[in-house]
């Protein structure tokens, strides 16, 4: 029983310090194979705010809690809460029309439908898809390119279906879930405090 348990503990503590050693791996991967995507994406970022324009964030499942929480960082602010606020909206984040629209019409229009009705062309619909091929998300960047909005991506390795289909593809080069969630996490982080920064220049 004692031998069993030690070697449960052992399993364990491996399973902590590979997952770790396989997140920091990928996160430093980043600085050579993002750095200048992320770069492009907060220019695109701020062009739209200078022009008095929005961020629209999607996405699903756990990239859906992202986009909530990167959209709350722009407004609320990373570092500074004494600043004026960007505008920026979470289009997940409408319980009412998203239960409403999905079970009357359909699931993959929920975001596109959105953009029909808030967007403009000064705005910027950022999407979130570890896989790259959210249906709804594919049409969110369809109906944004026919307003005129700049949009961004970030998704794995492959990109997926979304490939080429964004103005920026942050592409985090893992084909695991979670490591690309996590750096998903990183580089949103990274633009709003780039964004914060300029809005600390321009007050």
């Amino acid at each position: 029983m004692i031998l069993r348990m030690q070697f449960m503990e052992f399993k364990i503590e491996k399973l902590i310090k590979d997952r770790i050693s396989s997140s920091s791996k990928i996160i430093n991967k980043l600085i050579d194979d993002c750095s200048s995507q992320i770069f492009s994406a907060s220019n695109i970022i701020k062009s739209s705010f200078l022009n008095k324009g929005k961020i629209f964030w999607c996405g699903n499942g756990g990239s859906a809690s992202q986009a909530q929480h990167l959209s709350t960082e722009i407004i609320a602010g990373m570092n500074r809460h004494d600043l004026i606020p960007k505008s920026s909206i979470c289009l997940n984040t409408d319980s009412t029309f998203l239960t409403a629209w999905s079970n009357d019409v359909g699931y993959d229009s929920i975001f596109s439908r959105q953009l029909q009705g808030i967007a403009s062309k000064n705005d910027v619909l950022f999407s979130i898809s570890t896989s790259g091929n959210s249906k709804n998300i594919i049409n969110a960047i369809l109906e944004a390119k026919k307003i005129g909005m700049k949009t961004i991506t970030m998704t794995g390795m492959t990109g997926g279906n979304l490939k080429n289909l964004s103005n920026i593809d942050i592409k985090v080069p893992s084909n695991n879930t979670q490591n690309i969630q996590e750096s998903h996490l990183v580089i949103g982080h990274i633009i709003c405090e780039i964004i914060e920064n300029f809005n600390i220049e321009k007050k």
